[in-house]
């Protein structure tokens, strides 16, 4: 057996509470290594025979997900007194018997059970310290909106030099066409025909870009897009229609033309803002490039190496107080349901705190999604952010079906790894995007192969987390990257494909109808063939089969709910069935 390889860890993501009484526990193991998992449960202080035996429970784990190199084992008690020690006996494939518990790995002995030697601990189960997410998330399909791209509702807001609104022209990133609330509110009810209901605003505040995320004042709705009653009477009526609205903070950095950095630049270190900012060598100067976004010798801390984004120094109390003041402004008066977290990583864990604490006592169910690339497991234990924009595991999808950096083997894998980094709870309200402002498009990703695309998105709808369309896609809008991302919505006929959005809303329906179902049922993995390009797997009542392949995929349907390319019982080159 190998025992280097065997791993758990309590107060993680390997033992968690999962509802008020259920707890979840994991192990991991070497692959195909571990023939026998046994949980050994019970309440620290229930002891029998005259006091000389533990009143323990046992359950079997059973092995759920593996990746290359390892397999996990997962199950769920319940202690009726809210508190619980427990430890392992493992058998490995070889016979030999081990008992795992908080001091290590040592040879099986029934008195290391009996007795509980060196068992692990949860000492209570504080429903307060219980890792929540919003129940409405998991039945939200998002769609994300870039306002300057949207629709330009009302052309005199439009600042001098706006471009004509051309979906098929390539934006470069200083260009203007006018998108603003007014075009938002005009087009709810496409939203409302596609079928999701989540908006994803990117930033809607004062800034001077078309992106905006160099905001200027957090506190005002930027002119060119409109004003606040307008944007009262959008989040109104996207509430009429059921759809949650979720605002873009940028709290990591502020925007160059903001009263504060202002006052900085004209006072220096006298500015009273002054330790707002990562100024690390007085004066706060940079050397301009060609490249409006580059400052290779910039004198403060900014966003990457863009001078127009000063870091905000989130440790100061100021700076703290007037951040947690917005956090609360646009739930209270707004009544927004989301926030989503620019450049999150890159925030103070501290800080991170004292905002989940202002939502949460702002607004009942509120849900607060943080941009970090990466794993993200520090910010999620449960008093910081719900859930992460969660390109790690979209991004393995597009290695596996796309961009072949990697085979369908080793996609499965990646995808088990991340489900296995954060609790359940946490995996199903995690932010799947496939796309967004900030990547190309995914048409583009498949170079212009729309049955691709459209396995792809199938794919991706089924995983646990949520959904999210970058607008446009519905209508196979493509785009490289930034700024070529961020074309026009082709709200002309002649720009749009029609039998996509008639995809995209059998999909979107399809995931309402299966919510419960893929937001609860485990992964489970039945055919992976990278020769054949081949992956099949059923959740739930739910089957469905991928191909990738050259040559047709066989398979048996009682009922076909979702497909494209499939002949009688054949799934073709880039089809795929969804059915039971």
């Amino acid at each position: 057996m190998n025992k280097a390889a065997i791993y758990h860890r309590p107060e993680s993501e390997f033992a968690y509470l999962y509802t008020k009484d259920i707890v979840h526990i994991r192990l991991k193991g070497a692959i195909n290594e571990l023939e026998d998992v046994e949980l050994f449960y019970g309440d620290p202080y229930d002891w029998i025979n005259d006091n000389t035996t533990w009143a323990s429970k046992s359950i079997q784990l059973k092995k759920t997900l593996s990746t290359i190199e390892c397999d996990y084992f997962e199950t769920e008690v319940s202690v009726p007194t809210k508190r619980m020690d427990y430890l392992f006996v493992i058998t490995g494939g070889d016979g030999e018997k081990v008992v795992l518990n908080d001091l290590g790995i040592f040879p099986y002995k029934e008195t290391l059970v009996s007795n509980k030697y060196g068992a692990y601990r949860l000492p209570y189960f504080h429903e307060t310290d219980r890792f929540k997410a919003p129940d409405w998330v998991k039945k939200t399909v998002w769609y994300q909106i870039f306002p300057e791209r949207f629709a330009n509702g009302d052309p005199t807001l439009n600042r001098k030099g706006v471009k004509a609104w051309d979906p098929a022209e390539n934006p470069d990133r200083q260009d203007f066409y006018g998108g603003d609330l007014q075009g938002v509110l005009d087009h709810l009810d496409h939203l409302t025909a596609l079928g999701v209901n989540g908006i994803y605003f990117t930033p809607v505040f004062k800034a001077a870009s078309n992106h905006k995320y160099d905001t200027e004042d957090y506190l005002e709705i930027d002119p060119e897009f409109g004003d606040k009653a307008l944007f009262k009477k959008v989040i109104s009526a996207a509430h009429d229609r059921g759809i949650k609205v979720m605002l873009d903070a940028v709290f990591n950095h502020i925007g160059d033309l903001s009263d504060q950095w202002q006052d900085v630049l004209k006072n220096q270190q006298a500015s009273k803002y002054a330790d707002w900012f990562h100024v690390n060598k007085w004066p706060a100067s940079y050397t301009p490039d060609p490249d409006f976004e580059y400052a290779g010798d910039a004198t403060y801390d900014t966003f990457a190496f863009t001078p127009h984004m000063p870091k905000l120094n989130t440790a100061n109390k100021e700076v703290q107080a007037h951040l947690l003041h917005i956090a609360k402004y646009w739930i209270d008066e707004f009544d927004i349901d989301a926030w989503r977290l620019d450049v999150a990583d890159e925030v103070d864990h501290a800080f991170w705190k004292k905002f989940r604490a202002t939502c949460d006592g702002a607004k009942d169910d509120f849900y607060i999604l943080g941009e970090v690339w990466h794993s993200a497991q520090p910010w999620l234990v449960g008093d910081e952010f719900s859930s992460v924009m969660n390109y790690a595991y979209t991004d393995a999808i597009k290695d596996g079906f796309i961009n072949k950096k990697i085979t369908l083997d080793q996609m499965v894998s990646n995808i088990n790894a991340q489900l296995m980094l954060y609790r359940k709870q946490c995996n199903q309200v995690m932010f799947n995007v496939l796309d967004s402002h900030d990547t190309p498009r995914i048409l583009s990703i498949a170079h212009g192969n729309k049955n691709l695309m459209k396995l792809v998105e199938a794919f991706t709808y089924l995983q646990p987390g949520v959904p999210c369309i970058y607008y446009g896609d519905e209508y196979a809008l493509d785009g490289e990257g930034d700024p070529d991302c961020r074309k026009c919505m082709p709200w002309d006929e002649a720009h749009q494909d029609l039998q996509m959005f008639e995809f995209f809303k059998s999909l979107v329906a399809f995931r309402h109808d299966y919510a419960e179902t893929l937001s609860n049922a485990a992964m489970d993995w039945k055919i992976v063939d990278d020769k054949n390009g081949i992956v099949k797997f059923e959740r739930g009542e739910l089957k469905a089969i991928f191909n990738v392949g050259n040559r047709p995929a066989y398979f048996v349907a009682d009922q076909i709910i979702l497909s494209n390319l499939v002949e009688g019982q054949n799934v073709l080159h880039y089809g795929f069935a969804i059915y039971e």
